[in-house]
């Protein structure tokens, strides 16, 4: 049984109405009648006293369960607060491939250091995915690459700002000019990552948009893959920074000088609005930020 239930119950025996208490927990009606009707058919008792002018009053098993609901519902609080203070249990982390393998390692070995009985679930998909993990509660957090906050459902919280850079071997002749320009790319062969990354997608907006003409020699499903195919060919990619930021400073990939304004996203964190936060997830996502 959902204590979610014995939420709604206690909201509309305090309130003496299903219609205020669904306002007051920001349901529909229908909803608080269905969970009332759950409860009623677990107990296999009648819980309202319903009258003709719409009054509702608890009957006597009714109140027996006002009393033990009020119970259970502080006894689960309780065990919330220690579970969270122990840092026991676990967080599940939905994300992408390339934050997952560039960026949270360290705040996920900052957060287990701080809390050692704390399991780290880390599952990764694609962007779309991601936010419904976290909309069904499979997922405790999410981090995603995107423009802005496209949905909302759910609470976003800028981590940062993450260049979008177009890599090279370091013997490309595009090298060779100070600064790139679009029509700089016009019949350029592409090393490309698969059609649903929305970073592949932001580029060929803005090569279409732009009437650039554009070739993909080869379509890949990580960015490791990408890499080790610009390091013995001629095609041009592109990749978050962070994912490349490691062969760039040894110099076996070299970043065209490009610049636009359209070629950039941030690391976002996504989160239920009624998801409660341990003091563990609330350390993660603290660390995330900075602080």
């Amino acid at each position: 049984m959902d204590l979610t239930y014995l939420q709604t119950f206690r909201e509309v025996a305090i309130r003496h109405s299903f219609t205020r208490a669904a306002e007051v927990l920001g349901y529909a009606q229908s909803s608080v009648t269905t969970q009332i009707q759950k409860l009623e058919k677990a107990y296999n008792v009648k819980l309202f006293e319903r009258y003709s002018n719409n009054k509702i009053r608890l009957t006597s098993a009714g109140e027996e369960l006002f009393k033990l609901a009020g119970q259970m519902l502080e006894l689960f609080e309780q065990s919330k607060e220690k579970l969270a203070a122990q840092g026991g249990g676990s967080i599940t982390i939905g994300t992408m491939d390339s934050i997952a393998s560039y960026f949270l390692a360290s705040h996920i070995q900052v957060t287990r250091h701080e809390f050692p009985d704390l399991n780290i679930r880390l599952h990764t998909d694609r962007e779309e995915l991601v936010l419904h993990q976290v909309k069904e509660g499979e997922a405790d957090v999410g981090l995603i690459l995107a423009e802005d906050a496209n949905d909302s459902a759910l609470q976003w919280v800028k981590i940062r700002e993450e260049p979008l850079v177009l890599l090279v071997h370091p013997n490309h002749p595009l090298l060779e000019k100070k600064r790139i320009g679009l029509s700089d790319l016009t019949d350029a062969e592409w090393i490309m990552p698969e059609h649903t990354c929305n970073y592949r997608q932001l580029l060929e907006r803005l090569l279409r948009a732009n009437g650039i003409a554009y070739r993909i020699g080869l379509e890949l499903g990580n960015p490791e893959a990408i890499k080790r195919s610009i390091k013995t060919g001629e095609g041009i990619s592109i990749l978050p920074q962070m994912a490349a930021i490691e062969e760039i400073e040894r110099g076996e990939l070299k970043v065209l000088p490009f610049e636009h304004a359209a070629l950039k996203l941030d690391i976002q964190l996504v989160l239920h609005p009624k998801k409660w936060v341990s003091n563990a997830l609330r350390f993660f996502m603290e660390s995330l930020r900075g602080k």
